[in-house]
């Protein structure tokens, strides 16, 4: 993994691929803090109200139950929400965040425990300072919790994708001389694999390029274990055009 001074980190598989990832900064995280704050407000009061029915037996009982259910709300939630939408809470969702491993591995319970429970010590002395801080001396703009955690948070901006048609109009498609194989490619490849053509055809651009091209070459040998068109079909056109190819018999079938 290669880390620079900047809101980017790169972040290099074993296959040689290197993706770009773009860091969340403490201004964001904050904005989505306090859409998940106003959250645990809401469900903690609604609780509070089911729960002053114990006020008939006693006011104190009840509002001891309230502050302890405040207290589970408040670390369950990003502990739940985290782990069930793989490192998003809502305030995180609607702002496009996403906790991540720092080295771009599967994130782990045990880290989204730390991370949280963290989360008293970064909110010292009020409103976040200490993370805040943490976060803005951080070069991958980490708080405590994260540090702790070996955790990230990222920014995925919403990308707009391009029609089918503009993507693959204006050029030639010599495998459509083939019908009877592009229906077979048709009936073996899953949504997934079609799914993932397409992305890589989408994102290619955020891609070094020497990992562009290696990443295009093995998504071009999976495909051709599954259907191989003749060599006269694909002689001289480069694997990232042969997956333009492949996608255009795929979607525009």
């Amino acid at each position: 993994m290669h880390e620079e001074k900047t809101n980017t980190l790169l972040i290099k598989t074993p296959e040689g691929i290197i993706f770009s990832m773009l860091l969340a900064g403490p201004l964001t995280r904050f904005l989505a803090w306090g859409i998940d704050l106003a959250c645990i407000f809401v469900v903690s009061s609604i609780l509070g109200i089911l729960l002053g029915i114990f006020g008939l037996i006693s006011l104190d009982f009840s509002r001891a139950l309230t502050v302890l259910a405040y207290f589970f709300i408040s670390i369950s939630y990003s502990i739940v929400t985290e782990w069930y939408w793989r490192g998003q809470t809502i305030g995180k969702r609607l702002l496009r965040l996403r906790v991540m491993d720092v080295q771009g591995l599967r994130l782990q319970f045990s880290q989204i425990m730390i991370r949280n429970l963290m989360r008293f010590v970064d909110s010292l002395p009020a409103f976040y300072f200490i993370g805040g801080a943490a976060c803005l001396i951080s070069k991958r703009a980490q708080r405590l919790g994260d540090f702790a955690a070996n955790t990230i948070v990222i920014r995925n901006p919403k990308i707009v994708e391009p029609a089918l048609n503009q993507l693959l109009a204006g050029k030639y498609n010599s495998l459509r001389e083939y019908p009877h194989l592009c229906a077979r490619l048709r009936q073996n490849v899953t949504p997934k694999e079609a799914g993932i053509a397409l992305q890589s055809l989408l994102r290619r651009n955020e891609l070094e390029p020497l990992a562009r091209v290696e990443l295009f070459e093995k998504i071009t040998s999976h495909f051709r274990s599954i259907v191989e068109f003749p060599d006269e079909a694909t002689y001289g056109i480069t694997d990232e055009q042969y997956i333009r190819n492949l996608v255009d018999i795929l979607f525009n079938s």
